[in-house]
């Protein structure tokens, strides 16, 4: 993969299929550090310790149409190689915690690529009852943004209509813009 949203798509596409219906994905740029941090939390059916032993395996995997997982053993080499860490927590029944960090100087990082259009895929693709929560922290800059929010102003609406995700791609697009460019270096 070629993006960091890709990456963030494949692994919140994970929490989907693990029954979720909360994720939370926020990314932080600490321009201090010269880090990138991204967690990922879902509250999906969780697994048990003898899976989370062996799911940094490319050959561990739940799916049962093919017998390799390549998405959390490719971003745990991810961060390996770009000098940070890797972490995953989880519960059975409880859910799912991944940690990320990455050097945000390191040649071997991806660039961010369209996290809006993965917010917006992963709204579009999943069943409309899982909430999603999102925050971008860049320095001292924060946005977030959080379906259960748009269903209340929306009042029924579904949020997979065209018109709707239009006008989330845009508001996310807006709210990191601005979160950017409130540099106080």
């Amino acid at each position: 993969m070629n993006e960091l949203s890709l990456y963030i798509l494949d692994l919140a596409q994970n929490s989907v299929a693990a029954k979720a219906t909360r994720i939370r994905i926020s990314i932080e740029i600490d321009l201090d550090k010269d880090l990138i941090r991204v967690f990922i939390e879902d509250n999906g059916c969780g697994m048990d310790e003898a899976f989370l032993k062996r799911v940094v395996s490319p050959f561990s995997t739940t799916r049962k149409t093919r017998k390799v997982g390549l998405g959390i053993p490719m971003i745990k080499q991810l961060c390996e190689m770009c000098e940070g860490e890797f972490g995953i927590e989880s519960t059975v029944g409880v859910g799912t915690k991944l940690s990320l960090t990455f050097t945000r100087s390191h040649v071997d990082l991806p660039p961010m690529g369209a996290i809006e259009d993965t917010i917006v895929s992963l709204i579009n693709g999943s069943p409309e009852d899982i909430e999603f929560e999102f925050s971008y922290r860049y320095g001292e800059g924060l946005f977030e943004f959080s379906t259960q929010e748009v269903r209340q102003v929306l009042s029924g609406v579904p949020l997979n209509t065209p018109d709707v995700l239009i006008w989330i791609r845009g508001y996310l697009e807006e709210g990191i813009a601005e979160a950017e460019s409130s540099i106080t270096n």
